[in-house]
């Protein structure tokens, strides 16, 4: 019998995983949203991955580099395995379409609301998007996860109230919202066993 493939959770970074401070282009701006550390531990639990996929346009705009990026997940992912939860992979896109300068200004597939990075990470750690969940901040979020075939879960910190405001007239909704990311992880359990 084949080896089933692994399902993940992708998340969003800013505004869902940490707090959102528009650029975050120092590393004492990060600050882990309180509720994400119980959520991560509980998608750890649950043999799903915890894959972050970010928009990092920051980098095209010359805010910061790729290395800042890196040393920013790093930081990160030190925060939370000091508490006792950890992140499987990050993935990030520096690019923009219309921003800055080359090789960074660019329509690139990584970018959400395209599922590059989603597909990129299926493919390198055999994840099975169908019975994936995609949570975040934005309908950009929602889109890629629509693209890619897994659950969008839009949650209501960061950009998220916005995001909430914008559905009516949005071509995408995800297929649930909740408070935070730790309402958004509980529900995916919940989800995951009906």
């Amino acid at each position: 019998m084949p080896e089933m493939k692994q399902a993940a959770v992708f998340l969003d970074r800013d505004g869902t995983i940490n707090e959102e401070v528009g650029y975050l282009d120092d590393l004492g701006k990060l600050r882990i949203i309180p509720q994400a550390v119980q959520a991560i531990r509980l998608i750890n639990g649950s043999g799903m991955l915890a894959v972050v996929v970010t928009n990092q346009s920051g980098v095209a705009r010359g805010y910061f580099t790729e290395a800042f990026v890196v040393s920013v997940h790093a930081r990160l992912q030190e925060l939370l395995q000091e508490r006792g939860a950890h992140l499987d992979a990050f993935l990030y896109c520096p690019h923009h379409p219309t921003e800055g300068t080359e090789p960074y200004r660019t329509c690139c597939l990584c970018r959400k609301p395209a599922a590059g990075m989603l597909q990129q990470a299926a493919g390198q750690w055999e994840i099975d998007l169908a019975r994936s969940y995609m949570i975040g901040d934005t309908l950009n979020d929602m889109a890629a996860a629509e693209k890619a075939g897994v659950k969008g879960v839009l949650v209501r910190t960061g950009y998220g109230r916005d995001a909430e405001r914008d559905l009516a007239a949005a071509p995408v909704k995800p297929v649930h919202i909740a408070a935070d990311i730790l309402a958004a992880v509980s529900w995916i359990m919940r989800d995951r066993v009906t």
